[in-house]
């Protein structure tokens, strides 16, 4: 004989060990009085200004280091490669993250952000307002990489992402879907009430799979389109290093990612999370 049992009180008796927070309002203007918003909103600008400046700091560094025209024959054997500047992407997201995170929630990403919005983590007004701290602060990050090392900044390109000669549009985009899914997915299960809960005697770091899904997914799309997957960094770069190219492939760095992030968030609340959330029940028999 058949019987409904919601998958989220199988333990403790019948009662959930987590809780899952509430939706938040779609639209909360009593948050623009609370402190609380600001401060986050400056750690998304700090933060998204430190993430730029060093990554991109780390791929024009690179790129001069490779420069046979510079350093000779042998160049082409020096710098970082492209698993250290993986490595610097995926590291500061990690160190970023595990700063900002009890702060703003350490979103660092326009994609993140909307992700999160559209699972009702955050509201429309602190959507909207992230976003336009962390674009600011990409912006901030790469003027301060072109301040300081602008004679390299303009011949190497300024870090700018743009799709890469032997690639259609349909493959750039694409990889910018499933990179921003892969990453907005980790987002998801790494801050998931019910794995931290249940995972409560394992020393779980969030921003670690966070990081390393950045690192990852670099590797994978580095090639294809520099690697977006965070349209503030993407835009930063263009308004700086202002070319042509960089602005005609932008709306790939947009479009991919928010493509990408909302389709993370529909699978993990939707698929992965519907009976917690009241989408549906699992039938066992007893």
């Amino acid at each position: 004989m058949g019987k409904e049992v919601d998958v989220s009180t199988l333990e403790a008796g019948g009662a959930r060990d987590y809780i899952d927070p509430p939706p938040a309002p779609l639209v909360d203007i009593d948050e623009l009085g609370k402190w609380s918003l600001y401060r986050a909103l400056i750690a998304e600008f700090v933060a998204t200004l430190l993430f730029l400046y060093v990554t991109v700091a780390t791929v024009i560094g690179y790129k001069h280091q490779t420069d046979a025209a510079v350093n000779g024959a042998d160049a082409a054997c020096g710098g970082v490669g492209i698993l250290g500047i993986a490595w610097a992407f995926g590291g500061m997201i990690f160190i970023l993250v595990y700063c900002t995170a009890g702060v703003s929630g350490g979103h660092i990403n326009p994609a993140v952000t909307f992700g999160l919005f559209l699972a009702r983590k955050v509201s429309l007004v602190r959507a909207v307002l992230y976003m336009a701290a962390q674009c600011l602060g990409a912006i901030c990050g790469v003027a301060l990489v072109k301040g300081f090392q602008s004679g390299f900044y303009d011949r190497y390109g300024g870090g700018a992402n743009e799709l890469s000669a032997g690639y259609s549009t349909g493959t750039g985009l694409a990889a910018e879907i499933i990179g921003t899914f892969v990453l907005v997915y980790t987002v998801f299960s790494a801050t998931d009430p019910k794995r931290n809960a249940r995972d409560s005697h394992v020393p779980v770091l969030a921003p670690l799979p966070i990081g390393f899904a950045v690192f990852m997914v670099h590797l994978a799309t580095i090639p294809i389109t520099g690697t977006g997957i965070n349209p503030a960094r993407s835009l930063g770069a263009a308004v700086i290093y202002n070319n042509n190219k960089a602005w005609s492939d932008q709306w790939i760095f947009w479009v991919g990612p928010f493509i990408g992030a909302a389709i993370a968030a529909l699978y993990h609340q939707i698929v992965l999370r519907a009976s917690a959330r009241g989408y549906g029940s699992f039938r066992s028999n007893a």
